[in-house]
């Protein structure tokens, strides 16, 4: 919806491109408004933008204005008349209530689980470019609910494409989610703390995994090995990770997927102390920087999910150009040949070393 600056309030989220006097934005889509993003669109006298009908904490935006009617009707839309971004808000906040039960504790609901992330996973199945966006809805103050639900979808999309059946994608997609249910009785103030942590206070986040099988172990809604992967979802290949520090087939295979969909997400997401990567430059620093780390056959698998852009598909480049899609070599998925708009020139990102592909346009 069309909003006037002077109506903006914070949490907003941008649906557009906010385009100031350069190729790139000055506030890009999907961003949450901040009190800097106040100043930025006074700064550039912007008076008027699009932004989404539902803010990040799930509430639907209200003018001022509003009246009781209008309100009412918002509240009782259904789930087959919302759309995708107000689903993932929805979700989200009822993960968040999950996970304040576990901290009270309460014993992790995993029907309730399996009802919030099915959906989720059934939306990005039927529109593959939404699992783009979801580094973008992460907002630092609740990164972990996020995490969570995106870590689930990633999951079970990478399942799904090494040949897994439905009943093994849901319980991966089930594994995701609660991969970090042990972080629910790690102290509070850690879990917020915006410096890095000390030995101490990560010796107590790496007992989450640990925490977390504890908590599921006895359910009969997941499987021997949906439980192993929320268990060993931080140990690596080459023996660097933990609890176990397991090594190579030592690591199940469900394990191996979800650790590699939690890295993915943090590493393009934002957090507490720490600035999100573009997802494409992460890409290639997960099958570079992380060599050795993960499975290279689950490697493969993630860099094919997420490069799978189809002919047509708009992006925007690191260098500020937009283009579209042409064609995707084999082997290259992260970088495709794309043609820049405005212009008939075609560019071979998999020819290019500081180009890449910073955002794919919804």
């Amino acid at each position: 919806m069309k909003v006037h600056r002077g109506e903006l309030q914070l949490g907003c989220i941008v649906a557009e491109d906010i385009m100031g006097m350069s190729v790139s934005p000055i506030i890009p889509k999907n961003t949450v408004i901040e009190e800097e993003h106040l100043n930025v669109l006074q700064a550039f006298n912007i008076t008027e933008l699009v932004i989404e009908k539902t803010k990040a904490d799930g509430r639907p935006f209200r003018f001022s204005h509003s009246n009781d009617k209008e309100n009412i009707q918002e509240e009782t839309q259904t789930k087959e008349q919302i759309g995708f971004f107000d689903l993932y808000t929805m979700t989200i906040k009822e993960f968040k209530k999950e996970f304040v039960n576990w901290q009270s504790g309460t014993a992790v609901n995993v029907a309730r689980v399996r009802e919030l992330i099915l959906p989720m996973i059934q939306a990005v199945e039927k529109t593959h470019t939404y699992v783009y966006s979801l580094n973008q809805y992460s907002t630092k103050e609740e990164y972990h609910f996020h995490h969570a639900i995106s870590v689930g979808i990633i999951s079970a999309l990478l399942g799904k494409k090494l040949g897994l059946n439905q009943g093994q994608v849901n319980q991966l997609a089930l594994a995701g989610v609660l991969a970090d249910c042990g972080m629910a009785k790690v102290s509070p103030h850690i879990i917020t703390k915006e410096q890095p942590l000390t030995e101490s206070e990560f010796k107590e986040v790496k007992l989450h995994p640990a925490t977390g099988y504890k908590m599921i172990k006895d359910t009969p809604l997941l499987k021997t090995e949906t439980k192993l992967a929320i268990f060993q979802h931080h140990e690596r290949f080459d023996g660097t990770g933990y609890p176990s520090s397991e090594k190579n087939n030592r690591i199940h295979l469900y394990s191996q997927v979800v650790g590699i969909a939690d890295v993915f997400h943090a590493m393009t997401s934002d957090r507490i102390y720490r600035s999100k990567q573009p997802v494409f430059k992460v890409l290639d620093m997960i099958s570079e920087d992380l060599f050795g780390k993960f499975d290279i056959k689950v490697v493969n698998t993630l860099l094919q999910l997420m490069g799978d852009l189809r002919t047509g598909t708009s992006i925007r480049l690191s260098n500020g150009r937009y283009g579209e899609v042409v064609y995707t070599k084999p082997g290259s998925y992260t970088k495709p040949i794309v043609k820049l708009s405005k212009s008939d020139d075609l560019l071979d990102l998999s020819q290019q070393k500081d180009i890449y592909i910073s955002e794919v346009l919804l």
